[in-house]
């Protein structure tokens, strides 16, 4: 939970130095780049998969992570995670979702069940467990903050991908709910509002790439995909920006040229 801000200057070499954010998925090439953005700028990463393994191999890098495993499918290890988080740290500024995967057909009529179970847990139930578990300690936050990454395909969903298309549909409608949960519980309040401190937002991309696809592939430009690097700029980014003027936001994040 957050403390108070430090020296001007310890402000500004690290700016989230006192909040402390889980990363769900950390282990994911998305998440590792997010995780060390978030320590670069000052803030305790708890960062949540789960292979331990593969947590060590990919946050070496880190300083000071509190790595966990968890299945956030698991609704009864999900809330034993945050009861964790309240009593070690007093629970937590932020929650960036970075759990998905991708299943797709080559129509409607190949959409299996099998695929939608697949997607419907790793991209909705993961989310509604996560967000349900640590809602009351966003709420609390004085500068609380959750974000998924969604994609391009809700706006313009093909037959091939329905069921990605839906699934991610319907985690942005979670986000929508939560940021009005927020708002209803601060600036809207009909009773005493408060400054909107808490904010839930979605950040579009058509697709991700890191270093290691940029290796595999280096006569590929990658177009529309946004870089890694830019997504963990923007997660940062968005524990400084205002709270009323973000929450319940799509943010298009700039794709590569």
């Amino acid at each position: 939970m957050s403390t108070e801000p430090g020296t001007a200057a310890e402000t500004a070499a690290a700016p989230l130095k006192g909040r402390t954010v889980l990363v769900a998925g950390a282990g994911s090439p998305s998440g590792t780049a997010v995780c060390e953005a978030l320590e670069g700028a000052g803030a305790k990463v708890v960062a949540v998969g789960r292979d331990a393994a593969r947590l060590e191999n990919t946050l070496f890098r880190l300083y000071d992570a509190d790595l966990r495993t968890c299945d956030l499918s698991d609704t009864g290890e999900v809330a034993a995670l945050a009861a964790d988080m309240q009593e070690i740290y007093g629970g937590i500024d932020g929650l960036i979702h970075l759990v998905g995967g991708w299943h797709a057909g080559t129509g409607i009529g190949s959409q299996s069940e099998a695929d939608w179970d697949f997607l419907e847990t790793n991209i909705l139930r993961t989310l509604r467990n996560v967000s349900r578990s640590f809602y009351d300690q966003l709420e609390a936050s004085p500068d609380g903050r959750l974000a998924i990454v969604s994609s391009t395909a809700v706006e313009s969903p093909t037959a091939a991908g329905a069921g990605y298309a839906a699934a991610k549909a319907a985690a942005e409608a979670w986000v929508r709910a939560i940021a009005a949960g927020f708002r209803s519980a601060q600036s809207g309040r009909k009773e005493n509002p408060e400054p909107q401190r808490s904010a839930a937002v979605v950040f579009v991309v058509k697709a991700l790439v890191d270093s290691a696809q940029r290796a595999a592939a280096p006569d590929r430009r990658f177009p529309g995909y946004t870089d890694v690097a830019d997504l963990a700029a923007a997660v940062v980014r968005l524990f400084q920006q205002d709270a009323a003027e973000v929450n319940g936001q799509r943010i298009h994040l700039s794709p590569e040229k």
